[in-house]
């Protein structure tokens, strides 16, 4: 059976992959609301190499402490003509939910 210390890590384990809600498709309530979005630039008019030509804006994400920010970028569709419909953050009642980002055809 496993022993104490590695069931503890597997939990710690769960709870900072929720904590992300780029890396997990649990809901994580945040008590405090999103900053609002950064303006960038318009996106660089060549993609960064081939299969990159999804651009994919910028959002900020929760690592458990506080709001950083992840800068738009160029990202590999999963097939020609997917388009990436970004996550955004809802007000919910006792906080904030990221609602992921996701493909659609």
């Amino acid at each position: 059976m496993f022993k104490r210390p590695v069931l503890r890590n597997v939990a710690i384990l769960a709870l900072l992959l929720a904590a992300s809600p780029v890396a997990s498709a649990a809901q994580v309530v945040i008590g405090i609301a999103p900053p609002a979005p950064i303006v960038e630039p318009a996106p660089p008019p060549l993609p960064v190499g081939p299969g990159y030509w999804a651009w994919r804006p910028g959002y900020w994400r929760w690592n458990g402490v506080r709001y950083v920010w992840i800068r738009g970028h160029y990202v590999r569709g999963p097939y020609v003509g997917a388009v990436w419909i970004p996550g955004h953050w809802v007000a919910r009642p006792g906080g904030w939910v990221w609602i992921g980002g996701h493909w659609r055809r």
